[in-house]
C-alpha cells in the first residue's frame, strides 16, 4: 500500500482534457484514503473505531453529536455554513491514537474552546469520558457546503471512517448529494448508520419506511436506521429519550470488541476491493494524459522532421541556384555560350578560373555570399514554418492551446535563431575549405590547390553540392546545368572524379548534420513545454506494477 500510495502521488494530471476534473477529484480523494485511513488502519489495527458524523447543512449534525455525549463539545449555529473545522471527541486513554499524524496527516491538532472550530486546517481534540475506550467521533463539515473546501474535507474525513454516521432530516432526506455518497459507501462496502433527524411526530411511520426502502434499493438495507422526532432543545441539547437508541446502541458497539473489529473489517475490505476501479481510473485518466503528451510531440515532431526533409531537398533539387546565385555565377565565369563549348575547352576554362580568382577576387566572394544568403534563407524559411505549423497543430490538440498561453512564443521560431543560422552557414563553409586543405595528399594535388585557390575551389564545391535542375524552370535550366558542368570538370581537374563525388557527398551531409542540430534545438523548446507539466510515461509503468503488487498481496 505504501508503494501503491507513491505511486499515485507521483501522477500528475496537467492538461486540461475533457472530465479531468472529476479525474483530479477522483485522483485526490484516493490519495487521501490511502493516507487517511487504508495505510493508518493496516498499520494499526487495534486503534479505536473512527464513526465520522456527515451530513447535510442545517441537518444537526452537531447537536446530535453534543446531544450523544451530554455536554457541548462542538458548537452549532444558525448560519451557514455551520461546522467548519471538525471535531474529534475521544476517550482520555486513546488519545495517543490521534494526537499524531497516524490518521489525516494534512491535518493539525488543536485543543481548547469550542470557539476554535473554525481554525482552518486543523482537527480539534475533545478528550471525554463520556465517550467509551475504544471509539472516537468526529464532526465533520457539511457535505454540500456552499465553501468548497469544506465540501471537499467532508469528503476526505468520510473516506476516513470505519463507520458513517449519516445524518439527515425528515425534509432533505431524498437530496442527491447525500445519497451521492450513500452510493458511494454501499459500492465500497463502507459501514453505515443513518440518522434521520427533525421528523414531525405524524409522519414518522411514512417517512421512516421512504427512507428504508430508498436504502434497500442502494444496496443499504443492513445498514441501522434511528430517528429523532421534532423537539424543543434543553441548553442545546435533544431530549434524552430521543437519542436513547443511538446512544445505546453506540455503547454496545464500543464495548464490544469483537463487534468493533467487525465494523472495521467490513469497511477496510471494502476499501481495499474498491482500489481496483479506483486506481484503474486513475491509470485510464493517467493514459488520457500521456496519449495527449505524445501526440503534442508528435505534432512538434513532424514539423521539424519534415523541414529538415524540405532543407536536404532544396540542396539536391537546384533551388539554391536561382536567382542571385546564378546571377553571381555567370558574373564570375561568363555566358551560357561559354557553358556549350565547355568540353572543348576545359584547359581553357582552368586557365580563365585561375586568372578569374587571382585577379577578380570580389567577384568570388559576390558568389560565396548570395550562396550564403541563399542557404540561410532557406534553412530560416523552414524553421520559422515548422515553428507556426507546429503551434497551429497544438491548437487543435488537447493540452496544446494551454502550453501555447502559457509559452506564447512558441507560436514562432526562438529569438535569435537568424544569428544562429548565419553562424552554422559561416561554420559549413567552413568545413569546405577544410575539405578542399585536406584534399591536398600530395604534391600534384596540393599544387593544382594552390593554383586555383582554396576559396575560389571552396566556392565551386559549394556549387557542385547543390548542382541540379530538378527545381529550376525555364531559362534557368542551361545556366543551372552549365553550372553543374562547369563545377564538376575544374573540381575533377583537381581532385580527380571519384574524389570530386565524395567531396559533394561529404559537403551535404556536414551541412545537413548542422541543419539537423539546429532544429532540434528548436523542436526542443517544445518538448521542454511538454516535459515541465511533468507528464512522464513511466509514472503509468509504476502505477501498473503497484498495482499488481498489491492485488498480489491481497
Amino acid at each position: 500500500m505504501t508503494r501503491l500510495r507513491a505511486a499515485v502521488q507521483a501522477i500528475q494530471l496537467p492538461f486540461d482534457l475533457p472530465d479531468v476534473a472529476a479525474d483530479r477529484t477522483a485522483w485526490t480523494r484516493l490519495l487521501d484514503q490511502l493516507d487517511d485511513y487504508v495505510i493508518p488502519r493496516l498499520t494499526s489495527l487495534d486503534a479505536p473505531l473512527l464513526a465520522v458524523v456527515g451530513g447535510s447543512t442545517g441537518a444537526g449534525k452537531s447537536t446530535l453529536v453534543n446531544s450523544i455525549i451530554g455536554r457541548e463539545v462542538t458548537q452549532p449555529g444558525v448560519l451557514r455554513p455551520t461546522t467548519r473545522s471538525p471535531v474529534l471527541i475521544h476517550n482520555p486513554k486513546d488519545v495517543r491514537w490521534f494526537s499524531d499524524q497516524r490518521i489525516l496527516p494534512g491535518l493539525a491538532r488543536v485543543t481548547g474552546a469550542t470557539a476554535d472550530t473554525a481554525t482552518p486546517g486543523a482537527v480539534r481534540l475533545v478528550p471525554t469520558d463520556a465517550v467509551a475506550a475504544g471509539m472516537a467521533l468526529l464532526d465533520a463539515p457539511d457535505i454540500d457546503s456552499v465553501v468548497e473546501s469544506n465540501r471537499n474535507l467532508a469528503a476526505q474525513l468520510l473516506a476516513a471512517a470505519d463507520l458513517w454516521l449519516f445524518v439527515t432530516t425528515a425534509a432533505r432526506y431524498a437530496d442527491a448529494v447525500p445519497w451521492g455518497l450513500l452510493r458511494e459507501a454501499a459500492e465500497r462496502g463502507t459501514s453505515v448508520a443513518i440518522v434521520l433527524d427533525r421528523v414531525p411526530v405524524e409522519a414518522v411511520d411514512e417517512i421512516r419506511t421512504h427512507l428504508a426502502a430508498m436504502l434497500r434499493e442502494q444496496g443499504l438495507g443492513q445498514a441501522p436506521l434511528f430517528t429523532v422526532v421534532e423537539s424543543r432543545l434543553a441548553n442545546g441539547l435533544l431530549p434524552p429519550e430521543q437519542i436513547r437508541a443511538l446512544r445505546a446502541w453506540l455503547g454496545r458497539l464500543a464495548g464490544d470488541a469483537q463487534a468493533r473489529s467487525e465494523v472495521v473489517r467490513r469497511t477496510l475490505k471494502g476499501a481495499l476491493a474498491s482500489l481496483d476501479a479506483r486506481t484503474g481510473a486513475i491509470a485510464a485518466a493517467l493514459t488520457r494524459q500521456n496519449t495527449a503528451a505524445s501526440e503534442l510531440l508528435g505534432a512538434s515532431s513532424a514539423a521539424y522532421d519534415d523541414a529538415l526533409s524540405h532543407v536536404r531537398d532544396g540542396m539536391r533539387d537546384g533551388t539554391l541556384l536561382r536567382g542571385e546565385v546564378l546571377a553571381r555565377w555567370q558574373e564570375f565565369v561568363g555566358t551560357g555560350e561559354f557553358f556549350r563549348q565547355v568540353e572543348s575547352t576545359v584547359s581553357r576554362l582552368r586557365d580563365r578560373f585561375t586568372s578569374l580568382i587571382k585577379g577578380e577576387p570580389a567577384k568570388a566572394d559576390n558568389l560565396g555570399e548570395a550562396l550564403q544568403s541563399g542557404v540561410e534563407s532557406l534553412i530560416g524559411n523552414r524553421a520559422e514554418l515548422a515553428a507556426t505549423s507546429t503551434a497551429r497543430r497544438w491548437r487543435t490538440l488537447p493540452g496544446g492551446d494551454q502550453l501555447l498561453s502559457a509559452e506564447p512564443t512558441l507560436m514562432r521560431s526562438s529569438a535569435g535563431i537568424e544569428p544562429r543560422i548565419q553562424r552554422l552557414v559561416r561554420d559549413w563553409q567552413g568545413d569546405i575549405l577544410q575539405m578542399v586543405r585536406d584534399e591536398g595528399t600530395d604534391r600534384r594535388t596540393t599544387a593544382r590547390i594552390m593554383a586555383y585557390g582554396v576559396n575560389g575551389l571552396g566556392v565551386v564545391l559549394m556549387l557542385v553540392t547543390f548542382a541540379s535542375t530538378a527545381g529550376i524552370t525555364g531559362a534557368e535550366v542551361g545556366i543551372a546545368g552549365g553550372t553543374a558542368v562547369v563545377g564538376q570538370k575544374l573540381l575533377e581537374a583537381v581532385f580527380g572524379d571519384q574524389a570530386v563525388r565524395e567531396l559533394s557527398k561529404k559537403a551535404r551531409h556536414k551541412l545537413e548534420e548542422r541543419v539537423e542540430e539546429l532544429y532540434a534545438a528548436e523542436r526542443a523548446r517544445y518538448e521542454g513545454a511538454v516535459s515541465a507539466v511533468h507528464v512522464e510515461p513511466q509514472q503509468e509503468a509504476a502505477l501498473q506494477a503497484a498495482i499488481a503488487a498489491v492485488r498480489s498481496a491481497r
